[in-house]
């Protein structure tokens, strides 16, 4: 079942994000759920979760961003996307991203993006098969 994340999601959430790059749990402490509060309360920030048999399998962050561009049309910003290695190839994120995709055609978003630090040719064909394309704009990042 596919479903926007909810407060009580955020254990299960940042044990599923130790399969996307993270190594550690984060600190249970005031940062911690403030951030999360923050999130939950941010009408434009999506956390899409996939749960299969009552477990949150893969998700993905969907962000519509405010834009004075394109007709003043918003853009929606994909981050995140994570599956349990246990669940990997059965469509669950590529579900997740369809969810998303609703997202941003219900905000009127003029496109959807995303970055991968994957050089995997099976993580870019899934990105491919789920409609991006890496031809049409060029990333660059400055790490802080």
């Amino acid at each position: 079942m596919i479903r926007e994340a909810v407060a009580s999601d955020l254990k299960e959430l940042l044990e599923l994000y130790l399969f996307l790059h993270e190594d550690s749990m984060p600190e249970d402490n005031a940062h911690l759920h403030d951030t999360w509060k923050q999130i939950m309360d941010d009408p434009n920030h999506h956390i899409i979760v996939n749960v299969i048999d009552g477990k949150i399998v893969s998700s993905c962050v969907c962000v519509i961003i405010p834009n004075l561009t394109r007709g003043i049309r918003p853009y929606a910003f994909i981050e995140n996307v994570v599956t349990h290695k246990d669940y990997r190839c059965k469509g669950y994120a590529g579900a997740c991203l369809d969810y998303a995709k609703k997202i941003a055609l219900e905000n009127n978003c003029y496109k959807m993006m995303l970055l991968t630090g994957s050089k995997r040719a099976s993580t870019l064909n899934f990105y491919e098969k789920a409609g991006y394309n890496s031809n049409d704009k060029t990333a660059f990042i400055q790490w802080l």
